[in-house]
């Protein structure tokens, strides 16, 4: 990146202060954690919501936070004019329609949330930032790579969704990147129910040399033993990844979105470094927000194997570019990749680290 790209940058409307000039009334679509978020931002930066409305199905004349819940297809046939923001994720095909049905007729921000915490992308403290975000790319292998993070910061800034589908990517084309072959020792750090096992398992044609998964979610983890249990050589871990072994407390969430917490059930923590002694080729990281401390936990396995790396950029606003600066410091012999799958707002970012 460039000076031209900095004013670039620098031009662009940042969209919380669009919602704070705007003289259209604010409506959020979505009902769960991620409006909760948004409403909490928006009482701290004096930003009024006039209503909240979700998808029809999901109305049961509910309220939510103090707002009447909406019908989505009453609020898109209201004729008044609004500015539309969206509080929640969907890579689901007819959501992400939906989604888009709004722009045709109304203003849409989709800003751009922290998954794990009260925070949320800044365009000031992107601009702050701006020599950490010019060197990871720097560090981007090719063009694509260069094009998905102009556009992803695009959208991060302004909330707009047409910078976001500029880059989306298909996630079996990322995947490939990986180069993955029969002699791989897998370890997939955040291993859910067993879902990106399995992709693993198909992406090698069912040959590899072992499988270690390790997932700190009970029921999460009890999943991913039966769905798994027919595949050999693979052992799973039902601990959090991290710096070092110890006990943390534990927040199960919904679905993907358990973390460490300020309370919640103790569960075991543990290291790559204290489960890879024998090898590792390949590793995976998706762990909520505990990125930092799972990378910090695995020096001595990336910098003594090289393993090809997937490592999940958006739990908060600035990993995509911050953790990259942390792999590159551990070991500096990789090419870097960077990949978005088609979702709103921009989760799913992926980073795709090969050795030289």
């Amino acid at each position: 990146m460039n000076g031209s790209d900095r004013e670039f940058y620098e031009s662009l409307e940042d969209c919380w202060e669009r919602l704070e000039s705007t003289e259209k009334p604010i409506y959020i679509y979505g009902m769960g954690n991620g409006s909760e978020k948004l409403l909490g931002i928006f009482k701290r930066m004096g930003i009024s919501c006039k209503g909240i409305f979700a998808s029809d199905d999901f109305v049961r004349g509910q309220s939510f936070c103090g707002y009447k819940v909406q019908k989505f297809s009453d609020v898109m046939q209201d004729p008044e004019d609004k500015l539309v923001v969206l509080g929640f994720g969907s890579s689901l095909e007819e959501v992400m329609r939906r989604i888009e049905s709004i722009e045709d007729r109304y203003e849409l921000i989709i800003p751009e949330i922290s998954v794990t915490d009260k925070g949320y992308f800044c365009k000031q403290r992107f601009l702050d930032l701006y020599s950490k975000a010019q060197r990871t790319y720097s560090l981007l292998e090719d063009d694509f790579s260069r094009r998905t993070f102009k556009c992803i910061t695009a959208f991060k800034i302004t909330g707009n969704g047409k910078y976001l589908r500029e880059c989306f990517c298909d996630e079996q084309e990322a995947q490939s990147l990986l180069g993955l072959g029969s002699e791989e020792m897998y370890f997939d750090l955040g291993a859910y129910r067993g879902d990106t096992i399995e992709s693993f398992i198909s992406h090698t044609g069912g040959k590899y040399k072992s499988i270690t998964g390790v997932e700190p979610n009970k029921r999460n983890y009890k999943k991913c033993v039966q769905n798994t249990e027919k595949y050999p050589g693979i052992t799973l871990y039902n601990a959090a990844a991290w710096n070092e072994r110890t006990h943390l407390l534990f927040s199960p969430g919904g679905g993907r979105q358990a973390k460490i917490s300020e309370k919640g059930d103790a569960v075991e923590t543990l290291s790559l470094d204290s489960i890879s002694q024998d090898g590792c080729t390949y590793v995976k990281y998706d762990v909520e927000g505990a990125d930092y401390e799972a990378l910090a936990g695995s020096i001595k396995t990336i910098r003594r194997f090289s393993p090809k790396i997937c490592a999940a950029l958006y739990h908060k606003p600035y990993d995509y570019f911050l953790l990259p600066l942390m792999i590159n410091k551990i070991n500096s012999d990789y090419k870097f990749y960077l990949r978005q799958s088609r979702y709103y707002p921009c989760w799913e970012t992926n980073l795709y680290c090969i050795p030289r």
